[in-house]
């Protein structure tokens, strides 16, 4: 099995319930690749290590409010999370247990949904009786906070969701709703942060990536046999001339994030154009990968058996990593979604 070492690591104990405040206060790891040196400093120093004219990429996806609960006839409660529209407005795929074809859910307010069956990748399939849902989902329904996280909290007598999870489950730039997860590489930034940045002669660029369950779906195997869940991604034509020209001046590529990354990987040819455009992908990244499209990665600690420790081991080593996240684990970070951060350069 792949990266079998790093779950005899004692992660649980430093699993993060809460984000950082404020938000640029995490620390941060930093991997130097050229050296095979690891620094330990404040995420809110990160602009020393960037120059003018570089780039940095973050994904402006917003996550919505997608678990809802609703009762089936029988009168049973039911947890639903929606995935992603299908054929229409009406349609969704959602991820639910305990669910028959044909059977009708009643959210509460007036919003049904009928059980029409499931998808190829297990996914119900059910069918709304209103046109946009959305703003039902913004009234009534939970941000999707990675089971994890609501696992160490009510394992600390905590509340599985708190009110504040709406607005730090976020990045402070998402502007497209449609994630189910956040791009949590990107939740250290502040808005001064990004103007220091931009004063340092930084260009701050913008994708999108509609991030799905298939980020979060682990390995059950080796990387070659995962089948990663295609994602809508978006680069536009401002960020692809931008970075073409950054790497035209010798200028060099951050990516803030695994979504941001596979988005930019997609985008990008073997001569390193990026092109710009909109389309699904499935891209999958892992040891072996050859880079494209980006030069330094900053990113979180992942779980051991997920796709994005697939990707920092393809761009560190996997020694690399397994080194870091042992001196992690000695200096107590922060670990997964509200942790802290790593940025490999």
């Amino acid at each position: 099995m792949a990266f079998e070492r790093f779950k005899k690591l004692d992660l649980d104990p430093l699993i993060a319930k809460q984000p950082a405040t404020p938000r640029d206060s995490s620390r941060q790891m930093v991997l130097h690749r050229d050296t095979h040196t690891i620094e330990h400093r404040i995420f809110r120093d990160i602009h020393e290590y960037f120059n003018p004219g570089d780039a940095l990429v973050i994904n402006n996806t917003k996550v919505f409010p997608a678990k809802l609960f609703a009762h089936k006839p029988t009168g049973g409660k039911v947890e639903v999370l929606l995935v992603r529209p299908t054929t229409n407005s009406r349609t969704w795929a959602v991820l639910t247990r305990d669910y028959k074809e044909g059977i009708t859910l009643d959210f509460g307010d007036g919003l049904t949904a009928k059980v029409l069956g499931k998808t190829d990748a297990n996914e119900a399939i059910l069918e709304f009786n209103q046109d946009d849902i959305l703003p039902f989902c913004d009234a009534h329904g939970l941000m999707p906070l990675p089971q994890y996280i609501e696992k160490a909290r009510k394992h600390s007598g905590m509340s599985a969701s708190i009110e504040t999870d709406k607005e730090r489950y976020q990045t402070v730039y998402a502007k497209y709703k449609g994630s189910i997860a956040a791009p949590t590489a990107g939740f250290h930034f502040t808005p001064e942060l990004l103007q220091k940045l931009k004063d340092k002669g930084v260009h701050i660029c913008y994708i999108t990536l509609h991030v799905g369950w298939g980020t979060f779906k682990p390995l059950r195997g080796e990387p070659q046999e995962h089948k990663m869940l295609a994602e809508l991604g978006e680069v536009n034509e401002e960020t692809a001339n931008i970075l073409n020209e950054v790497r035209a001046n010798g200028k060099r590529v951050f990516s803030c994030g695994t979504t941001s990354t596979r988005t930019l990987e997609s985008f990008t040819d073997e001569n390193h154009i990026t092109h710009a455009g909109k389309k699904w992908t499935d891209l999958f990244i892992y040891p072996g990968y050859k880079f494209k499209a980006i030069d330094c990665l900053i990113t979180n600690f992942h779980f051991p058996d997920s796709t994005p420790l697939c990707m920092t081991s393809a761009f560190a080593g996997e020694d690399f990593i397994y080194e870091a996240y042992l001196q992690a684990v000695e200096k107590k970070y922060r670990f997964y979604s509200f942790g802290d951060s790593m940025m490999i350069l």
